[in-house]
């Protein structure tokens, strides 16, 4: 629960104004509470931080298009889709996803949005996320590079770099909030380094450090991407965004899977951030991110699910449970090692890149330093700001697991909804369900704006 990652049993929590006032004997911690919640069933970890999505990408589940294609050509058969995005479609989405998330046990959610067609602003993603009542970063993503001149992404959903800097200026200034236990933080977050310029990748960072907030981009991918890198710009990706000064401790890049040695000694040096995305990783065939290596050299790491159209779902404790697998089996199907007069392989040193404790601290600390916020959220600690999850494990899905180890049941059983969600204090789901959401609407709503998208 903290950095010790210490674990208590049968413990209480008080929580008051929003913070975590006291741990310990249900007797010590002083008059009864106004508002007490029995967890004797439960196990209760920090909320879990998602470092990387695209909530509008909601709308755009299993395209059957799209569905057996790798990053790029995904990326080309669903631009022209997404260039109908409205302000509704986006607030909805957000929504939905917001939801999804929730109900996973997730209480802080970064989103990158960088398509603004049809009168579409950060705004949208920012006043759903203010409905919803969960943490948000919202990064202020851009496109500047269409097809015409290089780029990936066709040119009706490019903007003008003029455009992008003076409405992130603005988000930043209206709506970004420095202070303990803030609600709302924005981020400067250009799409890629195939769909905008060097300057704008330049001018956007000292932009962001300027005003003092972070910055987030993808980077090395996949195959393609470094490919791309290597002809556009002669060097990796990672000696392109050096160049661009997009190496720090107030940086955070999604995917890394192709980071090479250099790459990661240099995220290591500098504490580089990086959001680990799995199943969006296996589900674009993009390969296997080296986490454990990143790990041990001291990069910062933390978890995302990526956008709901390259995962197909946004629940972030099975993305928790993905990474731990994935670690393993990338392990696994390494070559064997020599180690004195015993040769191991793969599989004999696949547990131990990575185990149930060491995914939930991806998914909390480990997040909560990707995002710049080690010092308020991801923990269970007296003084940070109380966002909970709690599990109940007298289910089906825990049976002779949870009676064994609860943490190892969490990572390692099937993935669990929540049953209780506190964030900042407040109760926002309780016995599994969202408090004043009227979910079945919204998921109607939500359903006909996805088919008129699609339709076009």
């Amino acid at each position: 629960m903290d950095d010790s990652r210490t674990e208590l049993r049968n413990c209480s929590l008080l929580i008051q104004n929003g913070l975590i006032e006291a741990i310990g004997e249900t007797a010590e911690l002083g008059p009864p509470a106004d508002t007490v919640v029995d967890a004797s069933q439960h196990v209760v970890v920090p909320g879990l931080i998602n470092t990387h999505h695209h909530m509008y990408q909601s709308l755009t589940k299993a395209i059957p298009s799209v569905q057996n294609a790798e990053l790029f050509s995904w990326l080309q058969g669903l631009y022209p889709i997404w260039s109908g995005l409205t302000p509704e479609m986006v607030q909805v989405s957000t929504q939905v996803a917001m939801a999804e998330l929730m109900l996973s046990g997730c209480t802080t959610s970064s989103d990158h949005l960088y398509l603004y067609p049809n009168g579409v602003r950060l705004d949208d993603s920012i006043e759903a996320a203010h409905n919803m009542g969960m943490r948000f970063v919202a990064t202020r993503g851009s496109m500047s590079v269409g097809q015409s001149a290089g780029g990936l992404p066709p040119d009706q959903v490019v903007e003008r770099e003029d455009v992008i800097l003076k409405d992130t200026q603005r988000l930043i200034e209206t709506y970004h909030d420095q202070s303990f236990g803030a609600m709302m933080n924005v981020a400067v977050a250009p799409c890629s380094p195939f769909s905008v310029s060097r300057d704008l990748m330049k001018t956007s960072a000292e932009l962001a450090r300027s005003l003092g907030v972070r910055l987030h981009t993808h980077l090395a991918e996949n195959d393609h991407d470094i490919a791309y890198s290597l002809e556009k710009f002669n060097c990796t990706p990672t000696q392109y965004v050096q160049d661009l000064g997009w190496l720090g401790h107030d940086v955070w890049h999604a995917h890394c899977v192709k980071l090479d040695d250099e790459g990661i000694s240099l995220f290591a040096a500098t504490k580089t951030g990086v959001a680990h995305c799995p199943c969006s990783n296996m589900r674009l065939a993009s390969g296997i991110a080296p986490i454990r290596r990143m790990m041990d050299a001291g990069v910062p790491v933390g978890l995302g699910v990526d956008g709901s159209a390259s995962n197909d779902a946004a629940h972030l404790l099975n993305e928790a449970r993905q990474a731990m697998l994935l670690a393993r089996v990338g392990r696994a199907v390494a070559p064997p090692e020599r180690r004195g007069e015993r040769t191991l392989f793969g599989c004999d040193l696949g547990p131990s890149d990575m185990s149930a404790r060491d995914a939930l601290h991806l998914a909390t600390r480990g997040s909560a330093q990707v995002l710049g916020r080690a010092h308020d959220i991801g923990q269970i600690k007296v003084g940070m700001c109380a966002d909970l999850a709690l599990y109940k494990l007298d289910t089906l899905g825990f049976a002779g697991g949870a009676v064994h180890d609860p943490i190892g049941a969490l990572m390692m059983c099937a993935s669990a909804q929540v049953d209780v969600l506190v964030i900042n204090g407040a109760i926002k789901v309780t016995e599994g369900q969202l408090v004043g959401i009227d979910l079945p609407h919204l998921i109607a709503r939500h359903n006909q704006l996805a088919h008129q998208l699609a339709l076009g």
